[in-house]
């Protein structure tokens, strides 16, 4: 039998369904006290899946594999966890539908001027021109960048392909546009067929300078902290908005806040900060050419029915000897 640790608090219902998985396994739940693994805790568990905090290669000697509940693992990169030979896979794929409708939700609400629909309702107020206060900006005929062209850039694009944009996205290997991670069955972009085209990474700067709307969706390593400086904001069109669902360190925030005060870009929607919760002190709670939210793009009542879905098929997939989905691949960091 091969022994399972679980630490997320899962119900009943969805523990019953990872233990269906295969038969060759046993199943244990643990709860964490502070999310922090206890020093004197050994565990025998040869598969681990983690809410958060992980054991020490030497509190888990069985240990061959960790899938964690959430798709950013930029969390274990220092812990000697990620320097063992331990396999890590993350829950990328699990967000995409409603981080696509998140986005799309902020597209829609700067094209639409909703923040004026609000200033102008909460003050009582009915336009002298409304013309010049809500004349739209139609989404059709704009271009769309996608940096990250992973689960969460293929849902979006595969959303965003009836609005009549031109979707521009950028991919590490972009010879090979397929998808090889997790994805929910009906969504996303199997193929890499959507984009009008698909752009390598180290083309990223010459894409974003056509974009009216940029959206990053990138994994947070080394390469891509402070992607968004100073010098690649000043290359972007004007008119153009900037909508972050991946990681905070991606942008460099002071360099944003500049670039909006300045009319570099238009605005942005920000969902992650490199701050959390954000200070109070930030200039971007009292901007209004931003849409800010505490990061909650991911969040939707089926997290937890998707993330088991995910676990159970890995668990599938272990247990049989196949490749498990969504490996992370150490040296690029995700």
């Amino acid at each position: 039998m091969k022994q399972v640790l679980v630490t997320a608090p899962f119900p009943a219902a969805l523990m019953d369904k990872i233990r269906l998985a295969s038969p060759e396994i046993e199943l244990e739940q643990l709860t964490l006290i502070n999310n922090s693994w206890p020093e004197d805790k050994i565990t025998q568990a040869e598969v681990y899946y983690a809410l958060g905090a992980v054991p020490r290669p030497d509190q888990a000697p069985n240990l061959k594999w960790v899938q964690t509940h959430y798709a950013g693992i930029d969390g274990l990169a220092d812990t000697p966890l990620w320097h063992s030979d331990i396999a890590i896979t993350s829950a990328s794929g699990i967000h995409a539908p409603n981080m696509a409708q998140y986005v799309m939700a902020q597209m829609l609400a700067w094209a639409h001027r909703l923040p004026n629909w609000f200033k102008y309702q909460q003050t009582g107020t009915w336009a002298k021109n409304r013309w010049d206060a809500f004349v739209p900006d139609e989404l059709r005929g704009r271009t769309l960048g996608i940096l990250g062209y992973g689960s969460i850039g293929r849902e979006i694009a595969r959303t965003v392909k009836p609005f009549g944009m031109t979707i521009l996205a950028t991919k590490r290997d972009a010879m090979h546009p397929e998808d090889s991670g997790y994805a929910i069955t009906g969504t996303g972009d199997p193929g890499g067929d959507l984009p009008d085209r698909i752009y390598p990474s180290e083309a990223s700067r010459s894409m974003l300078a056509q974009c009216d709307y940029v959206v990053i969706t990138l994994p947070l390593t080394a390469k891509t902290h402070h992607f968004f400086d100073e010098a690649l904001l000043k290359e972007m069109k004007s008119n153009a908005y900037i909508i972050n669902v991946g990681r905070g360190g991606l942008i460099d925030e002071r360099a944003l806040v500049k670039a909006l005060k300045r009319g570099w870009i238009a605005g942005a929607g920000l969902d992650v900060f490199e701050t959390e919760p954000l200070p109070d002190s930030s200039p971007l709670w009292e901007m209004e050419n931003v849409i800010l939210t505490p990061h909650v793009s991911g969040f939707t009542p089926s997290y937890d029915i998707r993330a088991t879905d995910l676990f159970a098929e890995n668990l599938r997939r272990y247990v049989a000897g196949d490749p498990l989905l969504n490996l992370v691949n150490r040296a690029e960091g995700y």
